[in-house]
């Protein structure tokens, strides 16, 4: 699966978003809109993570969706 078709259909993937991190708000997947760069930093923020690790959680999740 590549980022466009998940930026495209963001709504449809909140959910799993919101499933595998639950630290983000709603407030904090609607400003996202499908964005990477803000859902990296996003994470970030909750998570307390390095950006490269944060970077493979959003790889792994994508790699999740097939």
């Amino acid at each position: 699966m590549d980022w466009n078709r998940i930026e495209g259909n963001w709504k449809q993937f909140k959910g799993s978003a919101k499933e595998k991190w639950a630290k983000l708000t709603d407030d904090d997947l609607t400003l996202i809109e499908g964005r990477r760069e803000q859902l990296e930093g996003r994470l970030q923020e909750r998570y307390g993570k390095a950006k490269d690790q944060v970077r493979q959680d959003v790889d792994d999740w994508l790699k999740s969706l097939h």
